[in-house]
């Protein structure tokens, strides 16, 4: 068997050598070449040098191995011609196939999950990412046969599926495991209910909150970067930002918004990490808009979108939700593919094509998220007390003041605001 299992994970970490592996099954939604480049680019994401990359049609799936016996051994002929570390399946594996292929192949096995698992436990940066992180693990290996559990131990990011050096080699116990993840459960429980105080602050104040949503790597946070001056981690790479950021911003007609940069979705995100990551997502879930940053020069745009949406309504987001897109790397398309996506999208008014990068049209975007948030403001009275400054000085920021009396000890105001802020504003201490 190969040195791969005992292979430090530094090693690995700094160019181990891995081969992607996309079993086929049946009619693809996506492209195959795309969905290959996509494990591709998640390897690289924790410094693996990809040194392969296949795709196994797979016309029926076989309990023990997943793909057939021949295509076992062609794959086994791979891993020793490339000296291959890692062999990572862009598919689910049970525990049974994993130990398999493993015993076939000669080196370390991880599917999709475990794949991106290994990404979050590297990158998770705030205590709380880290909690989220290790439940979801836990949860992923409480049903598989491990080999090494060193969580309690760890001296550095990752979960141990690629080893690490000084890592004791100890059987799962399973009710240390459950024990584990109900204590984190607490502390991620406590945590919520943290982020809900904080939440309910917000919603008493007189500021909408705008998340952006999107696949990973549509160029989120670089959006994030250029509307708020901000230096969030923006770079090339799947999964850059795992951890929730918000910022404050001004709009048109809109004194104050808050903009809340959140962690990237992908196809098939592990359940695991769906659940996990919930306290984060709240944000998104009680957002007053969601802009939907799309990368729409990828092949697979409209699957990736897809995938978006079904995160969404896994994590509760309502379909009522107001959204907007945001057509993004306008600047990687030809001129022929950027003059029909530009048509496309002029003729729809929840859409906005864009260079993050560049900032072409990014003032349109400003301009049509602030209509969007003030499209559905509606016109009330509201008395104040005479002495109410702060009130009056609040309709005036932050509604559209039609009518203004006062009358000896009152005040009477005809405003348009959103129904947001006037439960806002009648919630006021």
């Amino acid at each position: 068997m190969s040195d791969g299992f005992n292979r430090d994970r530094d090693d690995l970490a700094r160019g181990g050598k891995a081969i992607v592996v996309l079993p086929e099954q049946g009619h693809a939604e996506r492209d195959a070449d795309a969905r290959l480049e996509e494990t591709a680019g998640l390897a690289l994401a924790i410094g693996l040098n990809v040194v392969e990359r296949h795709v196994f049609r797979v016309r029926a799936p076989k309990p023990a191995t997943l793909i057939g016996s021949g295509q076992v051994e062609q794959l086994a002929a791979m891993a020793r011609m490339e000296d291959a570390d890692l062999v990572v399946f862009d598919a689910s594996l049970s525990p049974v196939q994993q130990r398999n292929l493993e015993t076939a192949l000669g080196t370390k096995v991880i599917d999709r999950t475990g794949l991106i698992l290994e990404i979050f436990g590297e990158r998770a940066a705030t205590a709380e990412g880290r909690l989220q992180v290790e439940l979801a693990h836990l949860d992923y290996q409480a049903g598989r046969l491990v080999r090494s559990w060193t969580h309690l131990e760890r001296q550095r990011g990752g979960f141990g599926f690629l080893g690490g050096p000084g890592e004791t080699q100890i059987e799962a116990d399973r009710r240390l495991i459950r024990d584990r993840m109900a204590r984190l459960r607490k502390e991620l429980d406590q945590v919520s209910r943290t982020r809900g105080l904080h939440r309910d602050r917000r919603q008493r104040a007189p500021w909408p909150v705008i998340a952006l949503v999107g696949y990973t790597n549509a160029g989120k946070s670089t959006l994030f970067n250029r509307l708020t001056g901000a230096d969030v981690m923006a770079e090339n790479l799947l999964f850059a930002t795992l951890d929730p950021t918000l910022r404050q911003i001004s709009l048109p007609g809109i004194d104050k918004a808050i903009l809340s940069d959140t962690v990237g979705f992908v196809s098939d995100l592990p359940t695991q990490l769906v659940a996990a990551f919930k306290a984060t997502l709240e944000e998104v879930v009680s957002a007053d808009l969601l802009l939907h940053v799309r990368d729409i020069a990828h092949p697979d745009t409209e699957a990736q979108r897809s995938d978006v949406e079904t995160v969404l309504a896994d994590i509760g987001v309502a379909a009522t939700t107001p959204r907007f897109e945001a057509w993004n790397k306008l600047d990687l398309l030809d001129p022929d593919a950027r003059e029909a996506m530009m048509a496309l999208a002029a003729r729809r008014d929840d859409v906005v094509t864009l260079s993050a990068l560049s900032g072409e049209g990014v003032a349109d975007l400003v301009d049509q998220v602030a209509t969007q948030l003030t499209a559905a403001h509606r016109r009330y009275t509201l008395s104040l007390d005479a002495s109410d400054g702060a009130g009056a000085a609040w309709l005036h920021a932050h509604g559209d003041v039609l009518r203004q009396d006062t009358d000896g000890t009152a005040m009477t105001f005809d405003v348009r605001l959103s129904p947001a802020d006037h439960d806002r504003f009648v919630s006021r201490p």
